[in-house]
Formats: C-alpha cells, sequence, structure tokens
C-alpha cells in the first residue's frame, strides 16, 4: 500500500560533487577501520520480543473483521500486508488469523489473474502485496499457481511497448493508476519487490525495464536520466515521478527542481539493488550519499511525519538489501540501523500495542495499514545470536 500516493487516491486525490561521492560510499562500505568509536549495540532481544508480541497480539485480536479482513472499507491490500507481517513474524497459515486473511484475498483472485477490488484504480498495488503475501505463505507450493497468474498480470499492466511507450518516453517501465495514466516510483518499487518475491532475478526483462523507470525518478545527471530535473537539484536522492510535469510529494525548489526525499530514496535505493546494480554504480553512490546526509530515524527526511510508517518500512528492506549491520553517515558517526530503528517503534507504540500517525496523509491514521508498516519493518530487525556476531 503506497503511502505516496495510494491513500491520497481514496481519500479524494491520493551530483553532489564526485569526490563526496565516493568518499562517503567508501565509509558505508568499509566504516571507520582505524580510530573508530566502538560500533552501538544490537536491539535488545527482550525489548524487540515485547514490540512484535504486543503488535501482532493487536492485528489478531483487536485489527482484524470477522470476515478475516483489515480496514476492508479502503483496500484488500491492508489485509495483504497485515497477513504479510503476521507470517513473516512467525505465524503459520494454520494460525486461525492467517489462514481467515489469506481465504478473505482469495476472494479477490479476478479472471485476470490480478488480485484486485473490482472497478479497483489500485489494481497495481494490491496484486503487488498479494503477491508477496501469497510468496509468504507458499512453502507448500499452494499459491504457486496464482502466483504465476498475478505476474503476469503485473507485467502486463507495466508502461512498455504494449501501451505504445519505447524507451525514449519517460513512462517506459513504470507501474502506476490507471485513473492517473502515469507512472511513479512508488507503484514502480512495489511492482519490483513483487517480482522478486515471485523469485525472479536481476535479469528478468520486466525489472530491467522497471530499472530504466526508477533511473529516471533520481536527481543524478546521467546517460540514464535526461530528464531536466536533476540538473536543478543534483543531490543523488529520488522524488516521485518524472512524467506529468515531474512530481515530488515533497515540493519544489524555486528553480522548478523536485526535492528528495527520504521514502522515495530509500525505495529508489533498493530497487536499484534487486535490479543488480553494484556498489560502484554512480546511480547507489549517489543514493548512499543522499542517505548518509540524511540519515534520521526522527522523521521522513524532507517530508517530516508524513509518510512516516511507509518510510520506517521502506528504510528497513533497503538497509537490509545492501547488507550491512552498521551505518556510517556524512559525519563519520556510526548506526547500528536495526537498533536505531526499533527504539524508534518503541517510543511510538500505543499502549494497545498498535503503532497510529498523527499525521493521517496517505491513510496512516489507520492502526491497521500503520501496524502492519511497523510489524514488517521489525521482522528485518531480529536480534541475532551473541555467537552469532
Amino acid at each position: 500500500m503506497s503511502v505516496q500516493s495510494l491513500p491520497a487516491r481514496i481519500t479524494g486525490r491520493v551530483v553532489t560533487a564526485a569526490l563526496a561521492l565516493v568518499l562517503v560510499g567508501w565509509l558505508w562500505s568499509v566504516g571507520q577501520a582505524e580510530g573508530g568509536t566502538t560500533a552501538p549495540p544490537a536491539p535488545d532481544p527482550q525489548q524487540y520480543e515485547q514490540l512484535v508480541s504486543r503488535g501482532v497480539d493487536y492485528l489478531m485480536h483487536k485489527g482484524q473483521a470477522a470476515d478475516g479482513s483489515f480496514s476492508s472499507q479502503a483496500s484488500i491490500g491492508i489485509t495483504a500486508l497485515d497477513v504479510t507481517a503476521l507470517l513473516r513474524l512467525g505465524r503459520t497459515v494454520n494460525d486461525p488469523a492467517v489462514a481467515k486473511g489469506l481465504k478473505y484475498i482469495e476472494g479477490f483472485v479476478q479472471p485476470d489473474g490480478g488480485v484486485y477490488q473490482p472497478d479497483s484504480f489500485l489494481r497495481n498495488y494490491e496484486t503487488c502485496l498479494a503477491i508477496a503475501c501469497f510468496a509468504e505463505a507458499n512453502a507448500d507450493g499452494r499459491y504457486t499457481e496464482r502466483i504465476k497468474r498475478a505476474e503476469a498480470f503485473v507485467k502486463g499492466i507495466q508502461w512498455d511497448e504494449s501501451e505504445g511507450k519505447d524507451k525514449t518516453d519517460a513512462s517506459f517501465g513504470g507501474a502506476g493508476y490507471g485513473k492517473h495514466k502515469r507512472p511513479d516510483l512508488s507503484n514502480t518499487s512495489f511492482l519490483i519487490d513483487a517480482l522478486k518475491a515471485c523469485g525472479n532475478g536481476p535479469n528478468d526483462a520486466a525489472i530491467q525495464k522497471a530499472l530504466v523507470f526508477v533511473s529516471r525518478c533520481q536527481n543524478l545527471e546521467s546517460e540514464y536520466n535526461t530528464t531536466p530535473y536533476p540538473a536543478k537539484n543534483p543531490d543523488g536522492g529520488f522524488y516521485y515521478t518524472p512524467v506529468a510535469g515531474g512530481v515530488s510529494m515533497a515540493g519544489d525548489l524555486p528553480n522548478g527542481g523536485l526535492r528528495s526525499y527520504g521514502s522515495m530514496t530509500y525505495a529508489g535505493l533498493k530497487s536499484l539493488i534487486y535490479a543488480g546494480l553494484k556498489a560502484d554504480d554512480p546511480r547507489v553512490k549517489a543514493a548512499k550519499s543522499w542517505i548518509a546526509k540524511h540519515y534520521d530515524l526522527d522523521s521522513n527526511p524532507g517530508m517530516g511525519p508524513q509518510g512516516l510508517y511507509y518510510y520506517y518500512h521502506t528504510f528497513a528492506k533497503t538497509m537490509a538489501a545492501v547488507g550491512q549491520d552498521e551505518f556510517v553517515d556524512a559525519q563519520g558517526g556510526k548506526h547500528d540501523w536495526r537498533r536505531d530503528l526499533v527504539e524508534a517503534l518503541a517510543r511510538r507504540q500505543q499502549p494497545d500495542g498498535s503503532w497510529v500517525n498523527q499525521q493521517d496523509r496517505w491513510m496512516e491514521g489507520d492502526p491497521n495499514l500503520v501496524t502492519g508498516y511497523a510489524l514488517l519493518a521489525l521482522s528485518y530487525c531480529r536480534p541475532q545470536p551473541a555467537a552469532a556476531k
């Protein structure tokens, strides 16, 4: 469920210098090998387990409706998100809450292979979230055929030659809303996540098409992005879409540049990695440079509290994809990102075990949606046994 624009649709609308890039990329990769401070401690296992247990308890006993859904008035995507969280955090397909949720989602499998509510403008989001959920529940192969058909569906609605678009078109490779008639980075990152959940690697043609679009959402002038926007704000971060005049949810600069912001920059970096780009690719270096300068778990950088929990979920997935336990920011400060995230979520958990954002833009006032985001973020933060470190 995209916090960047999906809920807004439901509610009525929904380089830096080369030396700096090299330096920050190096810091990211190796940390402070000499003379650095001691690495911060990892997440506290007891604190972690309490957060997860209380959040799971909220979803199972307070968030879920009798028919197995979560916030069915909004989108089946929330149900798919929450069931995926329950599965990732140890519940099984035989758990009554999971079984009911899966059955509810199955009821929206369409003849074309998509999984969405009839007449939905959210077909990409809903199907991509359903794919992730079915893949998590597919240990015995029960969803293999449905996943294959859903994969074909989302590939079929990707903006490419079948929509009359070639690589010269700014829309090429993206995914988006039917009603908007244009793709965006949030939809596209969910598409890439879903294709990865299907078992596709970087060589998948649809992922490589998506990479073309993702690269055009970055404030980095290169052969991969010749749109007018990065020249006006060459900071290496990402914005929402280069299509339809260019859009950033963080707004525009006075010169017409599109402001980069946290949730899309992490989504962009994750997508680059899933598409097979390595640490020495300029696009990856530029994204890491932006993140190093804006490392923050008290806000969604560039957006403040808006979309904070979508940001937390995307932050966790991206850091896990980078594959390093410790992050070094632009000032040389060391961060155990898992510990930082666990503590940020601990400060914000409600007495009933849920999470909710007082800034309810993009439906983050819905505790079912936000608790799903928080639990999925926590699923990437499991403390490791001391002997394994």
